[in-house]
C-alpha cells in the first residue's frame, strides 16, 4: 500500500537565499529528529539542472501503542531518501522524500510525517532568517512560555485592580463621634 503527502511552500525570500538555505537546513531547532545527512549522488545535467540524492537518518520514536504491536527489536531510527532537482533556468526546486525502512508498518506514519513536514518548514524558515541576518523566529515552546508569562502578569494585574476597586466600592463604616 502506498501513502503519499504533497506539500507546496512559497517562501518570502529571494531565489538565491532559498536555494542556499536548502542545503544548510540541518541542524536547526525544529528538526532535532534528523541525525545524519549524506549525499549519495549529485550531478549537473546537460540542461543545467542539479540532480541530487541524499540519505537522512532520523529518529523513529514509536507511538505508545507501537510497543504492543511492533517487535521490540524494531529500529529506533529510520532511513529517508531525498531526491531533488534544482532547475536554475526556471528557478524551481523539486524534492521527493520517502522512508526506506518500515514501509509496511507505516499506516500510522502519514499523520506524523505531516507534522514533521510542518517542523521542517519552520526549520527551513529559521535557516533562511539566519542567512539573511535576521533574528530567527521563536520556537513554539518559547512562544507558549512567553504567552503564559504574559497571561500570568495580566491575571495578576487584573486581580490587584479588582481588589482595589472592591475596597473603594465597599460600604464605609459610619464614623461615630463621642
Amino acid at each position: 500500500m502506498v501513502k503519499h503527502f504533497f506539500d507546496l511552500s512559497t517562501l518570502k525570500s529571494t531565489w538565491d537565499q532559498v536555494s542556499s538555505a536548502f542545503w544548510q537546513r540541518y541542524p536547526n531547532p525544529f528538526s532535532k529528529h534528523v541525525l545524519t545527512e549524506d549525499v549519495i549522488y549529485r550531478e549537473v545535467t546537460s540542461d543545467n539542472k542539479l540532480v541530487s540524492r541524499r540519505l537522512f537518518t532520523k529518529t523513529n520514536r514509536l507511538p505508545r501503542w507501537g510497543g504492543m504491536v511492533f517487535p521490540a527489536n524494531l529500529a529506533q531510527s529510520v532511513f529517508v531518501i531525498e531526491d531533488s532537482v534544482v532547475d536554475l533556468q526556471n528557478r524551481t526546486f523539486t524534492t521527493l522524500t520517502w522512508n526506506v525502512n518500515h514501509t509496511r508498518l507505516m499506516e500510522f506514519g502519514l499523520a506524523r510525517f505531516r507534522r514533521n513536514q510542518l517542523k521542517a518548514t519552520e526549520g527551513f524558515e529559521y535557516i533562511l532568517s539566519h542567512l539573511q541576518g535576521e533574528l530567527p523566529p521563536k520556537t513554539l515552546k518559547e512562544t507558549a512560555k512567553e504567552a503564559t508569562e504574559k497571561a500570568k502578569g495580566t491575571a495578576l494585574a487584573a486581580t490587584e485592580k479588582a481588589k482595589d476597586l472592591a475596597s473603594k466600592a465597599a460600604p464605609q463604616k459610619a464614623k461615630q463621634f463621642v
